[in-house]
């Protein structure tokens, strides 16, 4: 094995690893101060006016390396890795112990099973978003598409003993078209390199990258809300230390639910993607130290 490369997962065998399904990638404004807390120290946010840019990735895949399931990563924001950056994810839910597994142990994600729910309804109308003025200065207003339906995704946080809702996330043009003949967009290539690791599973810091391949375009960004709160009297009878408890995790979880319900920019549904997953290298302690200094 190379120095500084992470061993391999025997249940997904050796690297890279290939992911195949749909996604909608959205990107945000994410404010610097709301998310700078979670990044390790020795980063330095790609930042402007007091904004990072942030967001999240929705995946459905149906062909991986852990069979079919779904994919929250909430993305906190960008961090220099000069030349160039790289994406920092503050929380990965997934439907699957086993993909949670080897994000936790093999990938250095902060990786938490959940239970996705989806619910799909008929748009009625058509309206103009809001929130394009983004696509229309970068001259893409062409190429945006409008609702077919509309699909709500109820993401529940399964943290044993507890089921914590995490957030409800309203798509409006995120369903799978069934007509064949309807336009999903130039096919593209892209590559997302991240930084990943500093957890209880994997406390060093690694880099990876993630190859994709896919049809992309423009769609109406979703809509993002939080949990419900806790009835009162259910809260009364919870214990000082359980509420303790309960506080700490959702500070991180609030965190999460302020990235995703932050100012949207721009929204992409990726279809007929193709995803490959290098395998992480240990960042060595030189390039940590030109973190710091760059």
């Amino acid at each position: 094995m190379a120095i500084g490369q992470t061993k391999c997962s025997s249940s997904y065998g050796k690297p890279p690893w290939i992911f195949k399904g749909s996604a909608l990638y959205q990107l945000h404004l994410v404010k610097a101060a709301t998310v700078r807390a979670c990044i390790p120290k020795e980063f330095r946010l790609v930042e402007a006016f007091g904004y990072t840019l942030g967001g999240f990735f929705l995946a459905n895949y149906d062909d991986s390396p852990a069979g079919v399931f779904d994919e929250l990563v909430v993305i906190a924001g960008l961090v220099w890795s000069p030349p160039t950056s790289c994406a920092w994810a503050a929380k990965v839910l997934v439907n699957s112990d086993e993909a949670c597994d080897h994000g936790r142990k093999e990938v250095g994600l902060p990786s938490q099973v959940a239970r996705f729910s989806k619910t799909i309804t008929a748009v009625s109308g058509k309206s103009k978003s809001k929130n394009i003025g983004f696509l229309n200065a970068i001259g893409m207003n062409a190429l945006f598409c409008e609702p077919r339906d509309c699909m709500d995704v109820q993401v529940t946080e399964i943290n044993d003993p507890t089921v914590k809702d995490f957030c409800n996330i309203n798509l409006t043009t995120f369903v799978p078209a069934s007509n064949i003949g309807n336009w999903m967009g130039p096919a593209i290539k892209m590559s997302l390199p991240s930084f990943s690791g500093r957890t209880e599973y994997y406390p060093n810091l690694l880099k990876y990258s993630c190859q994709i391949e896919c049809r992309v375009r423009a769609v109406h960004p979703a809509k993002v809300s939080g949990p419900s709160s806790m009835p009162k009297s259910e809260a009364e009878r919870s214990s000082e230390i359980h509420h303790a408890t309960e506080e700490f995790m959702d500070n991180g979880k609030n965190l999460c639910v302020a990235v995703m319900s932050s100012k949207p920019i721009l929204a992409l549904e990726l279809s007929c993607m193709k995803m490959q997953v290098e395998a992480p290298v240990v960042v060595p302690n030189s390039f940590k130290n030109s973190l710091a200094t760059s």
